[in-house]
């Protein structure tokens, strides 16, 4: 994790956009013309034809969000922006985990993996890999107790979030 600022803490913007080429490109240039840093950045289909979901992270305190938010919204392919780090919310992060595991260590690697509730997707002579969903501190445990064991490879998606509300959260 990076080290954060006095004030800043992680912020969770959900950003409905319309399915177009170049939005993707758009909404990433303007934290990169203003030296925002991207923690993660995940993207979309919704419920909704053309409309597509953008989920963005990063560190800011209360002046520099309220300005990201602001700023997202004069995007022309903006539809809506929620801030959704201070309303209930769902964020999970799914993770693709192959490790090291031969005959030996692969009921050990396999006991430690079913503690964390990741589940084996796929199976070879010298390795598992394994699929975790949950938060990132839950994500983080698992690749440190696998670390040892020797992870070969790991593909995150980034944190996808939702605002738990039944109506959703005014813009």
């Amino acid at each position: 994790m990076i080290a954060r600022d006095s004030g800043t803490r992680p912020r969770t913007f959900v950003v409905l956009v319309e399915d177009v080429p170049g939005v993707l490109d758009r909404v990433a240039s303007l934290f990169r013309r203003r030296a925002y840093n991207i923690e993660s950045l995940t993207v979309g289909h919704t419920d909704r034809p053309g409309v597509s979901h953008i989920t963005v992270v990063l560190n800011a305190d209360d002046r520099v969000a309220a300005l990201v938010e602001a700023n997202l919204y004069k995007l022309v392919s903006v539809l809506e922006v929620r801030d959704v780090s201070n309303v209930p919310a769902v964020a999970r992060d799914l993770a693709l985990i192959k490790v090291r595991a031969d005959h030996s260590t692969r009921s050990e690697v396999m006991q430690v993996a079913e503690v964390f509730r990741a589940r084996v997707v796929d199976v070879s002579p010298e390795a598992l890999i394994f699929e975790i969903t949950g938060n990132e501190d839950k994500i983080n445990s698992l690749v440190d107790v696998l670390r040892p064991f020797g992870i070969l490879e790991m593909a995150r998606t980034g944190i996808v979030a939702i605002a738990r509300a039944a109506e959703p959260i005014p813009a």
